[in-house]
C-alpha cells in the first residue's frame, strides 16, 4: 500500500534583501555568504540574494557565489521592473543582473493605481508595458522570472481590475510564479484567503478563454506565492491563510527580521506548515536544525535572539509552575503541543519563587544531580531559592548561579579562589564622554594570597581583569573566558537612589555560555558577585570537563 506524498510548499528567503532593512541590522559580505550557506544546509529552495547594481556589497556577493555555489538552493537576483517610458534593453540596472548570474530572477512591479499615478508619475498602460517589457527581457536572455506583485492586497482592494491585469501582463510574459504582496502589512487573514482564491479562479478563467480562442500565450497558470509583513501583528497568520486558499510559495526571513515590523517568520512558518498542516517543506533532519540555524543567523547579524519566539526561542519549551513542572515530567504532552527536540530546540525547567520540589528535582537532573523529594537538602535548596528570590534574585536567568546554589547544599561546591576584598576608582574627565576605572583586588588561592590591580572603561570590565589577572597563573583557562554581556536592573525605584540593583552577567568560553547573578543595594557589590560567580562557574566547567577526559 503505498501513501501520497505530503503537498509541496516552496520555501522563499528574504532575510538577505528584504530582512536586511530591519532597523539596527547590518551585514557584511562575509556575513552575508555565511548566512546564504547556512539557509543552503537548512534545505531552503531560493535565497534572495539581494539587488545586484543597487550597491556594489551585492554584486560582489553574486560575484563570490558564482565562484563557490550553492549546494542545492537556487539564489535569486532582485530587481524593480525598467522605468517608465524607457526600454528594459537600455537599461543598465538590468544588465547588472544578467551579470549575477542567477537563473532565477524575482521583479516586483507596481499593483496598485495610486503607486503607479502618484509614485512613477506615469499611465496605468505604461506600468503594464514595464511589467511585460522587462519579464520578455529576462525570458530572452534565459532567466526564469518571480513576479512580485507589490502592494498587491492594497490595489485589490481599491481597483480590482487593474491589480488583475498586472497580473495578466506577468503571464503572458512568461512568469513562472506570481506572488502576493502584502506590503503595508496592513491585510487581515480572510481578506488575504478572498483574495488569492480570487486570483485563481480569475486566472483559470482567463488562460481556459485564451486556450478556447487558440491564443498562443501561456496556457499554464503560474503558481501563486505569499510575501507578508508583519505591522499588523500577522504575517505568518495571513501566509497560512493564503497557503490553505492554494499558494504555493511563501516568502519570509529568518528570525521574522524586515523593515519596520519585520516579515513573516520562517523560524515559525516552516513548523506550522510541515507539523500542523501536514506539509513538506524541508527533512525532517533538516527541521531539526531550525533552532540552531535561527541563533546562528541572529549571532552572525549582532541582533539579541527573541527569547520568547514560538518553536525556537529559550522560552518556547520551559516551564516554571510547579504543577505544570510535575505534569511534563509525567508526560511532556499536558503542556507541549510538539516535542522540543522536533525543531531543534529543548525542554526547560525554570527554577523561581513559584517553583515546587518538581522543579528543583527536575533542574538537578540536569546539571547530572539526582535528588529525591524525601531528602533534606532538596528541601533545603527549594527553601533557599525562595528565600533568595524574595531578596530580588532570579535564578530562571541564570542557571549558573543556581548550580552554584545547589552544589553549595550538597557541600559539593568547590572553592577554586576566595575573594578578600576589592575597590574600585572611577575618574570622570570634564570635557570628555569617557571614564576610566581603577580595581584593585585581593584573592587568596591555595592559601596564597595576591593583590592585582588593572584598569578598564568603566568599574565591572575593570574588576573583570583584575580578577582574572590575579588568578590566571593558578588557573590559564580562564584566558579563554569572557565576559559577553551585562545588565543591570532596578528592582525598588521608590527608593532613590538607595534601590536594590540585580546584576546579571554573561560569560563564555568560546563553546558554552553562563549566566550569573548578584543582588545588592550596592550597584559594584552586586556585579562583583556576578562576575566572581561567572569565573567560578567557568572553571567548574572546566573542571567537569577533564575529570570526563580522564574517566
Amino acid at each position: 500500500m503505498t501513501t501520497n506524498p505530503s503537498p509541496q510548499i516552496w520555501l522563499y528567503d528574504t532575510t538577505l534583501r528584504d530582512g536586511t532593512q530591519c532597523e539596527g541590522l547590518s551585514v557584511s559580505i562575509e556575513d552575508k555568504l555565511r548566512i546564504a550557506k547556512r539557509l543552503d544546509q537548512l534545505g531552503i529552495p531560493f535565497i534572495e540574494g539581494g539587488w545586484p547594481g543597487a550597491n556594489p556589497k551585492d554584486v560582489q556577493f553574486f560575484w563570490q557565489l558564482q565562484e563557490d555555489p550553492l549546494k542545492q538552493a537556487e539564489i535569486v537576483a532582485f530587481c524593480s521592473t525598467r522605468r517608465p517610458n524607457t526600454v528594459a534593453a537600455s537599461e543598465p540596472m538590468l544588465q547588472a543582473i544578467l551579470t549575477a548570474g542567477s537563473h532565477w530572477v524575482t521583479i516586483f512591479g507596481k499593483s496598485w493605481d495610486l503607486h503607479v499615478t502618484e509614485g512613477l508619475k506615469t499611465t496605468l498602460e505604461e506600468n503594464l508595458a514595464m511589467i511585460r517589457d522587462t519579464i520578455e527581457y529576462f525570458r530572452s536572455h534565459g532567466r526564469r522570472v518571480i513576479y512580485d506583485a507589490e502592494h498587491w492586497f492594497d490595489g485589490y482592494k481599491h481597483n480590482r481590475d487593474y491589480a488583475l491585469q498586472t497580473l495578466e501582463a506577468a503571464i503572458a510574459s512568461g512568469a513562472e510564479w506570481l506572488v502576493l504582496c502584502d506590503t503595508n502589512g496592513g491585510t487581515l487573514p480572510h481578506e488575504v484567503s478572498e483574495s488569492v482564491t480570487t486570483v485563481k479562479g480569475h486566472l483559470s478563467f482567463v488562460l481556459c478563454q485564451k486556450s478556447m480562442t487558440n491564443d498562443p500565450g501561456q496556457r499554464t497558470i503560474p503558481q501563486i506565492g505569499i510575501h507578508t509583513h508583519n505591522d499588523c501583528d500577522l504575517a505568518v497568520a495571513n501566509a497560512l491563510a493564503a497557503v490553505m486558499a492554494g499558494a504555493t510559495m511563501v516568502q519570509g526571513t529568518i528570525n521574522g527580521y524586515g523593515e519596520r515590523c519585520g516579515n513573516a517568520n520562517l523560524c515559525s512558518l516552516i513548523p506550522n506548515l510541515q507539523l500542523k498542516m501536514g506539509y513538506s517543506c524541508i527533512t525532517e533532519h533538516q527541521l531539526t536544525q531550525l533552532t540552531e540555524a535561527s541563533r546562528f543567523v541572529s549571532e552572525v547579524v549582532n541582533l539579541a535572539p527573541d527569547e520568547h519566539a514560538p518553536f525556537v526561542g529559550r522560552s518556547a519549551f520551559a516551564h516554571k509552575g510547579g504543577v505544570h513542572v510535575s505534569a511534563v515530567q509525567r508526560n511532556p504532552l499536558t503542556y507541549e503541543h510538539i516535542q522540543p527536540e522536533t525543531v531543534g530546540n529543548r525542554r526547560r525547567i525554570v527554577i523561581s519563587e513559584q517553583a515546587g520540589l518538581s522543579n528543583v528535582l527536575a533542574k538537578a537532573r540536569t546539571f547530572g544531580i539526582e535528588l529525591d523529594k524525601q531528602t533534606p537538602e532538596a528541601k533545603q535548596i527549594l527553601q533557599r531559592l525562595k528565600q533568595l528570590e524574595s531578596q530580588g534574585y532570579q535564578f530562571e536567568a541564570a542557571e549558573a548561579s543556581f548550580a552554584l546554589l545547589m552544589y553549595e547544599a550538597l557541600g559539593a561546591r568547590q572553592e577554586f579562589f576566595e575573594v578578600k576584598g576589592f575597590q574600585v576608582h572611577c575618574d570622570l574627565v570634564e570635557g570628555k564622554e569617557t571614564s576610566s576605572a581603577l580595581a584593585t583586588v585581593k584573592v587568596a588561592v591555595n592559601g596564597q594570597n595576591i593583590l592585582e590591580a588593572a584598569e578598564g572603561n568603566g568599574p565591572v570590565a575593570a574588576l573583570d581583569t583584575a580578577l582574572r589577572k590575579a588568578l590566571v597563573n593558578f588557573y590559564p583557562q580562564l584566558a579563554s573566558f569572557e565576559l559577553t554581556d551585562y545588565k543591570v536592573r532596578i528592582l525598588d525605584g521608590h527608593a532613590g537612589t538607595a534601590a536594590k540593583t540585580r546584576a546579571l552577567v554573561e560569560s563564555g568560553n568560546g563553546h558554552q555560555r553562563w549566566t550569573t547573578i548578584g543582588v545588592s543595594a550596592n550597584i559594584l557589590a552586586a556585579s562583583y558577585q556576578a562576575v566572581v560567580e561567572g569565573l567560578e562557574y567557568g572553571l567548574l566547567l572546566h573542571s567537569q570537563a577533564e575529570a570526563a577526559v580522564k574517566a
